[in-house]
């Protein structure tokens, strides 16, 4: 292969990528010559950045998506048949285990699961079918560890993991590689408030290697990587992009 990182002549749909982790990895697509799909609840927003990108050289169009109406994830699997597939939409609620209430639980898990999974399900058949595809689900942290106040959200993102490694084996004989990326601390709109406060900061700073917060920008590359030819060989594989959190930690001990 010429360039085993291109994505030329690739479609590749990404929903959830009206901001933050998902129109990052929208517009590194574009740029490595993939047609973009960016599918979202918000059509104002999409419109915005599609024409962004189609300003800037890259080929893109919109859809309507969203996960928690079985209707519009039909009538959106339908319309599409993309050469990838990355999931990212998702929502989160933090709040002690006992205070969750039965609404909550079902937002976040419709949201951030079972629209996911029903959306899959829809569209995977297609790839099969052709012989050939790239699923990225964009997972957490909490894919792999825990932290408190994030029960339901873990409960999500752990079963990703799950659903990353089962499909990864029943549809690599199709030519289907299915891998998920586990975002460290990356700040987004969903967590930008929490990251305010100097504790927080000062306590990253002694968590791990990189002792910064990440952007939806160093998610971005990965989701490329492993859309692209050059990762034919990598499926069901959890990996986290996050400073090191996972693998390391600092302390002031100098020798």
């Amino acid at each position: 292969m010429d360039n085993p990182f291109s994505l030329s002549n690739k479609t590749a749909f990404i929903a959830g990528a009206s901001r933050g982790i998902g129109l990052g990895i929208a517009r590194a697509m574009a740029n490595a010559g993939a047609h973009v799909i960016l599918a979202a609840r918000s059509v104002d927003a999409l419109e915005r950045e599609a024409a962004r990108i189609r300003e800037e050289g890259g080929s893109a169009e919109i859809r309507t998506l969203d996960f928690t109406s079985a209707e519009s994830i039909r009538a959106c699997a339908a319309s599409v048949d993309p050469d990838i597939l990355v999931n990212v939409s998702g929502t989160n609620i933090r709040k002690r285990f006992e205070t969750y209430t039965p609404e909550e639980y079902d937002r976040v898990m419709q949201t951030n699961l079972h629209g996911l999974f029903q959306f899959t399900q829809q569209v995977g058949p297609k790839m099969v079918a052709r012989g050939s595809g790239k699923i990225v689900f964009i997972g957490s942290l909490m894919s792999l560890l825990g932290l408190p106040y994030l029960t339901v959200y873990a409960i999500t993102k752990s079963a990703l993991a799950g659903l990353t490694r089962t499909l990864a084996a029943e549809w690599g004989p199709h030519g289907i590689q299915v891998n998920c990326i586990a975002p460290g601390f990356i700040l987004t709109d969903l967590n930008r408030q929490m990251w305010q406060a100097d504790d927080m900061k000062k306590w990253l700073a002694g968590a791990q290697a990189n002792p910064n917060m990440g952007s939806p920008e160093d998610c971005a590359p990965l989701a490329v990587f492993l859309s692209s030819p050059g990762a034919d060989y990598i499926t069901g594989q959890v990996i986290a992009v996050d400073g090191g959190y996972t693998t390391t930690a600092r302390w002031p001990f100098q020798p």
